[in-house]
């Protein structure tokens, strides 16, 4: 292990040490260090006080009620912010309160007794560096109370201790479980998994901004749609989207159409075949298709139909969004995404019909709306992810991108506009503008002085 830890991060466990103080590696790092995953941060625990820590570490700070000091790393080039080890003081909890927090914390004696506060077994296990008996060089020895090292080996997420007592610390641990058995694919151990489904109405009592990172983290793992699927089965998504399981049990087969399941198990599927990474195409891809629920009628040969869904969807998702509290930016990308995913590929539309395209999607959501536009067609039973059509359509689309043509193209603006009919500022000036700009998108050859100056005087 000694040879993984970065040097700065080494410095600062054997300056603890040096100190006199009891130092362990703990949580994640341990756990990908045995996995031999990447590992992103470094923790420790230790016996010393928050104050007695920053007596060793002038330069480091703590801001927190739960006896974690930060020591900032040396920045590293390739990394945008500098990063910071953690070091926590040995503590034990007393009775949790809504939930969420413990009544209070007081600093322990022990690591055993800290890891026993921990939420599942792979992450309550210690590690600390000693020298052997002949060499200066360190070796790992681990402290494991509740056997982690054999859940790892077996890839089992369990809880340290009795299930219903953790999940009802910090019902977080439901969402934590699905997402650790997501990512590092793993099976929730049954218990474990009994106590998910009984406490699962518990997430509401949780924040809008921790449920957003863990489903977050969720949808960046390689199989999302497994841990997707895991939180139907608990009974999480319910809590924390409902609207997704309106579409359970509703058809959407119709002649020529090659929709062969219901609008839950498609959007399921479309988030599986959806090549983008991004975790936010890939919700706006899990709820494109959220809409068709609060549609759904049928035509007068009894077929069903989802008129608009599409409009619906948009509207339905901003209301996800926000309770999830994602950033304005991330919420108008998943919007727009699903507002407008219902484009059509025709070979026989416009130019012009493709730069508006453009300009209602947004010159940077392009390509994320042909990824979204994969996994709807994949996710609905067609077995090619680009028809003809789309790749046709992407390819003009790849000509009109840089840049799309835009109002502020025309060969005239809105002084021109002033001058040639006496005019002052105002609406009638933007208008004007907006039905030159139209005229020319239908047919660039339109876009030069001598047209739009005559027909400036013809809509005055």
């Amino acid at each position: 292990m000694e040879k993984v830890v970065p040097p700065p991060v080494l410095s600062i466990y054997k300056k603890l040490k040096k100190a006199g103080f009891q130092a362990y590696f703990v949580g994640g790092c341990v756990r990908d260090f045995l996995m031999g995953k990447p590992i992103d941060d470094w923790d420790f625990a230790t016996d010393a006080t928050p104050e007695q820590i920053q007596n060793v570490f002038s330069h480091s700070f703590y801001d927190n009620m739960f006896g974690t000091v930060g020591i900032p790393l040396p920045k590293v080039p390739e990394q945008e912010h500098e990063g910071v080890v953690e070091i926590t003081t040995f503590r034990t909890e007393g009775k949790y309160r809504d939930l969420r927090r413990p009544e209070k914390v007081e600093w322990g004696n022990t690591i055993e007794e800290d890891l026993s506060r921990r939420d599942f077994t792979m992450n309550a296990i210690a590690a600390a560096l000693e020298p052997t008996a002949n060499s200066q060089q360190l070796t790992a020895t681990y402290v494991d109370p509740f056997k982690g090292l054999l859940d790892i080996e077996k890839k089992l997420i369990r809880t340290v201790g009795i299930p219903n007592d953790r999940f009802n610390e910090d019902a977080l641990r439901l969402l934590r479980a699905i997402r650790f058995a997501t990512q590092l694919e793993f099976e929730i151990e049954k218990e474990t998994w009994n106590a998910i489904q009984k406490n699962a109405q518990n997430i509401g009592k949780i924040s809008g901004e921790r449920i957003r990172d863990e489903l977050l983290k969720i949808l960046s793992a390689d199989r999302a749609f497994e841990g997707i699927a895991l939180l139907d089965k608990s009974g999480l998504l319910d809590q924390i989207i409902p609207e997704l399981g309106k579409g359970k049990g509703i058809s959407q087969v119709r002649p020529g159409r090659h929709h062969v399941s219901d609008v839950f198990t498609h959007n399921i599927e479309s988030l599986k075949h959806c090549p983008s990474r991004d975790p936010i195409v890939r919700l706006a891809t899990l709820l494109h298709d959220v809409g068709k629920p609060y549609v759904r009628s049928e035509d007068e040969q009894g077929h069903v139909i989802f008129y608009n869904h599409e409009v619906k969807g948009a509207q339905i998702a901003y209301e996800i969004c926000d309770r999830l509290r994602l950033s304005k930016k991330q919420r108008d990308k998943i919007v727009t995404l699903i507002r407008w995913h219902m484009f059509t590929v025709d070979e026989k539309i416009t130019d012009s019909a493709v730069r508006r395209f453009i300009r209602r999607v947004g010159v940077d959501n392009v390509a994320d709306m042909m990824d979204l536009r994969i996994g709807d067609r994949l996710g609905g039973g067609t077995q090619v992810a680009e028809s003809w059509r789309l790749k046709k359509f992407k390819e003009r689309v790849a000509k009109e991108l840089h840049p799309p043509f835009s109002i502020n193209d025309l060969a005239i603006d809105g002084n021109d506009v002033m001058r040639e009919l006496g005019m002052e500022p105002g609406p009638k000036v933007g208008e004007i503008l907006q039905k030159l700009f139209e005229e020319a998108d239908e047919d660039l050859s339109r876009n030069t002085p001598e047209y739009l100056l005559k027909r400036v005087h013809e809509l005055k």
